[in-house]
């Protein structure tokens, strides 16, 4: 099975962060690092794998309560989505200096070769990772035929 990887330039200049021990220094100076502002959206990191008669998908999903996690299947396609809420607040004594909030949704879907037994699906959540294992159903006999 090939592992097919998504590119997002942007993430990469995100990621990048020349001011992380220098925050200090600019707090007097009422300036802020321009980078730290892109705080990135959450993301779903996922390894696939396959043996002879599964699939098998570790996501994980820090953070996310287990109700908030749905998974669909139909055939040999899977769709993994969860609600993200995520709330930073920053205090000063008891005055509240900054309070933010993301709250949105990810997901990930995967195509596979085989078709999915979704009746005898398992899922597990624990310590923020999501384990899937997907039972490929068996599609009969594999049959050749001669061309007259």
């Amino acid at each position: 099975m090939t592992n097919i990887t998504r590119f997002e330039p942007l993430n990469e200049l995100v990621r990048f962060d020349p001011f992380l021990d220098v925050n200090d220094f600019f707090k007097g100076f009422g300036v802020r690092p321009l980078l730290r502002e892109f705080e990135r959206e959450p993301q779903m990191k996922t390894d696939v794998s396959e043996d002879d008669g599964n699939y098998i998908a570790k996501v994980e999903i820090p953070g996310v309560n287990k109700n908030d996690i749905h998974i669909s299947i139909d055939r040999n396609l899977v769709f993994i989505s969860a609600e993200v809420k995520k709330e930073k607040e920053e205090k000063k004594g008891e005055q509240i200096i900054r309070s933010e909030r993301y709250i949105g949704q990810v997901s990930r879907s995967f195509t596979f070769a085989n078709e999915v037994d979704s009746d005898k699906v398992e899922a597990k959540y624990a310590d923020g990772v999501l384990e899937v294992k997907m039972p490929k159903k068996s599609n009969g006999h594999r049959k050749s035929i001669t061309v007259s």
